[in-house]
């Protein structure tokens, strides 16, 4: 019987524990590679973060797709937008990212892009998995894949995040840099180099152990600080695989993927490029809504995670969407979220307005919002209790059209997330502990 093993963003978990060891990546390289094999399709590209178990992992794909009679192209740290990106260049029949995105470097994970730079099809994913359940097996010597290394992969993904900033410059811009001691290391510190940015170097010497630690996308501290001590103008934040996003403005303030959402909105409608609207999340803050009825911008909520935007964007024929965490993909540039084009994009907007990156996020007013998460048992079905349903109107009511109320089931732990936004602190605060209160009793009731 076929086990479900790709998730909403591919195969990811504690390294040495199932499914991340050797083994299954070893067979996951096979049978991945017959799958492809099976349709004609023959090169595949391999390319990894910096955490230290992405040798042992290259290594074991790298030997699953040749014993499967598929050759391998491998690029080394590189960034998860530039393999996109670099599977489309060469022609490659798919890309495997090894990466464990913001986790610690103790995690890792798999992901998989199609031909064009995309999540897989489902059916592929499904062959794949069918595949797993059998034996593995070597083609004959004569068709073993053969493997090469690319070596100028780096310069090949900088020249294009230099081509989407559109010819403009960064001379006079001091910016302060944190690569997370990830796959950007030695691509995104070159962009803005040879764009004519002074740039201040923050966590861009991964050593195997170090990627995300106090730093990145999820720990902005250290980039807040820095920004201050060197009188930067903006700082730049990317996680440890570079597809997320976190910007600090001159005075250390945190712009977060809500902001720079709309400031890449108002850039694109400037150029003449914006096409639809902005597709958000469940997540997104109720202040960014707000200002794009303001503005006249439609906008919709997909369910969180980069792969539920992209279906939603695709669907509509709109080319910019994103999370508050910092994931922005701009379609009309790439295929995928990638945090050093997302960032180039702000970039542009300050170097075309000549506003600060903090006069460009007063356009949009974030609203307070309140999150406490109700543990369980087990897994509840929201909509089959009435209690639940009643307090959550209760406290609709007393926000009327300022503000709004989320229940959203954890994905990865078990628990209820309970959200409250609204235009009073102190209001949106108190009404969030007491739907939680209410929440916790009800759902105790239940399994009591």
């Amino acid at each position: 019987m076929t086990r479900r093993y790709f998730g909403t963003d591919g195969i990811r978990g504690r390294v040495g524990q199932f499914p991340i060891t050797p083994d299954f990546v070893l067979k996951l390289g096979w049978a991945a590679g017959k799958v492809f094999a099976r349709e004609g399709r023959r090169k595949i590209l391999i390319g990894k973060d910096t955490r230290i178990s992405g040798y042992m992992f290259e290594s074991a794909l790298e030997a699953g797709l040749s014993a499967a009679g598929v050759d391998v192209l491998l690029l080394g740290p590189m960034p998860t937008p530039a393999i996109a990106y670099l599977t489309r260049t060469f022609r490659a029949d798919a890309g495997i990212v090894i990466s464990a995105s913001h986790n610690a470097f103790y995690d890792n994970g798999i992901k998989f892009f199609s031909a064009d730079g995309t999540k897989l099809p489902d059916e592929v994913e499904q062959a794949i998995e069918a595949q797993m359940d059998l034996a593995m097996t070597t083609v004959d010597s004569s068709e073993l894949g053969k493997a090469r290394r690319i070596e100028d992969a780096p310069g090949r993904y900088i020249e294009f995040c230099k081509a989407t900033f559109g010819g403009h410059s960064l001379a006079g811009l001091k910016v302060a840099l944190d690569c997370a001691n990830g796959a950007t290391y030695h691509v995104s510190p070159r962009v803005l180099t040879e764009l004519g940015a002074e740039v201040i170097e923050i966590a861009s010497k991964p050593n195997g152990l170090n990627i995300n630690e106090q730093c990145g996308a999820t720990d902005t501290a250290a980039l807040r600080q820095a920004v201050v001590e060197h009188k930067a103008d903006l700082g730049i934040a990317l996680d440890g695989d570079g597809d997320r996003l976190i910007m600090v403005d001159h005075q250390g303030g945190e712009v977060d993927g809500d902001e720079l959402l709309f400031i890449i909105a108002g850039q694109m409608q400037r150029e003449g490029l914006f096409n639809g609207g902005i597709v958000g999340t469940l997540m997104s803050n109720f202040g960014l809504e707000q200002a794009c009825q303001r503005d006249g911008i439609p906008f919709v909520r997909a369910k969180v995670g980069d792969r539920y935007v992209m279906e939603a964007l695709a669907q509509r024929g709109w080319q910019l969407g994103g999370e508050s965490s910092g994931h922005i993909v701009c379609r009309h540039l790439t295929s995928t979220g990638d945090g050093t084009v997302a960032a180039l994009q702000v970039l542009k907007a300050m170097v075309e307005t000549g506003d600060s990156l903090q006069a460009l996020r007063r356009g949009m007013t974030k609203l307070p919002q309140t999150m406490i998460n109700v543990r369980l048992k087990q897994r509840v079905e929201l909509s089959s209790v009435p209690a639940i349903d009643d307090a959550v109107r209760a406290v609709e009511d007393e926000l009327a059209d300022s503000g709004r109320v989320l229940l959203r089931p954890s994905g990865t732990e078990p628990v209820i997330r309970v959200m409250v936004e609204g235009e009073q602190a102190r209001q949106v605060e108190q009404l969030c502990g007491r739907l939680a209160e209410q929440v916790e009793k009800a759902i105790q009731a239940l399994e009591s």
